[in-house]
């Protein structure tokens, strides 16, 4: 696997950022390894960091590089610092930056696909929640997402506690949550009976957690609106010893064809 720190200037935040890339290589003779790639262009899987990380931190936290070297599979991992992968009210748009100019930045540096069956996004906590947000918001352009202890009812969420309302009102300002495009619960309400494609979603929570109502409650949506969910729960609390464990069942679980 080739692993890449990638700076570059951000048109949508109009400052300098990065991310950390992580892409197939062929080898026969690498101790340890057992890394394939198909000599196409890469499936993608977008990998979103927590609230108080950034762009290294899955590489350093867990094995991702070992874990994906047999799949095949190239991973985007961007830095987006505080902002609930959103359009800041008072700060940048990185919901913009996310969802259209980092797929296009990265496809224009990398050899990616842009089929939607060829893309993935998967984040842990605030990145458990701009996955699902992006993969509902834009259905048609992601396959499948992975939330890990995410933050997925940011309408009660940002009600508590005290400590986070200076952020919640930078990001959100004093526009309602409930029932808009940030609202995970209401997005996959108005998903399920459309006519657009339906992502395949998985998501996973420790029972010990501090966001195990917000993943109860978007569990209890998607029953309600009967979309398709593959759900985990278990002991665990918000750490990264279950999110090492957990990411590799959530490859496991991605539906990624041999060729």
């Amino acid at each position: 696997m080739a692993y890449i720190t990638c700076n570059f200037f951000s048109e949508a935040l109009g400052l300098s950022t990065s991310m950390t890339v992580i892409l197939p290589q062929q080898t026969t003779s690498q101790i340890g390894m057992n890394n394939r790639s198909s000599q196409k262009l890469h499936k993608t899987l977008y990998l979103l960091h927590g609230l108080s990380d950034d762009d290294t931190i899955w590489s350093r936290r867990t094995s991702v590089e070992r874990y994906v070297a047999e799949l095949g599979l190239a991973v985007v991992m961007p830095n987006v610092h505080q902002s609930f992968y959103t359009d800041m009210e008072y700060g940048n748009k990185y919901w913009t930056f996310l969802t259209e100019e980092l797929p296009a930045v990265a496809r224009s540096f990398f050899p990616l696909s842009d089929a939607r069956e060829d893309n993935y996004v998967a984040g842990l906590s605030m990145g458990g929640y701009g996955a699902f947000k992006w993969v509902l918001r834009h259905p048609d352009r992601i396959a499948a997402a992975g939330s890990l202890s995410g933050a997925l009812d940011m309408a009660n969420h940002i009600k508590d506690p005290a400590h986070m309302k200076p952020l919640f009102n930078l990001i959100y300002g004093d526009k309602e949550v409930k029932g808009s495009d940030n609202d995970l619960l209401h997005l996959v309400t108005e998903l399920a009976p459309s006519s657009s494609p339906k992502p395949a979603l998985y998501q996973c929570c420790g029972t010990e957690d501090f966001l195990y109502d917000d993943n109860l409650a978007f569990r209890d949506a998607c029953k309600q609106a009967d979309y398709p969910l593959t759900y985990e729960e278990g002991p665990g609390t918000h750490e990264w010893g279950y999110w090492d464990t957990h990411i590799q069942r959530f490859l496991r679980w991605l539906p990624i064809t041999n060729e």
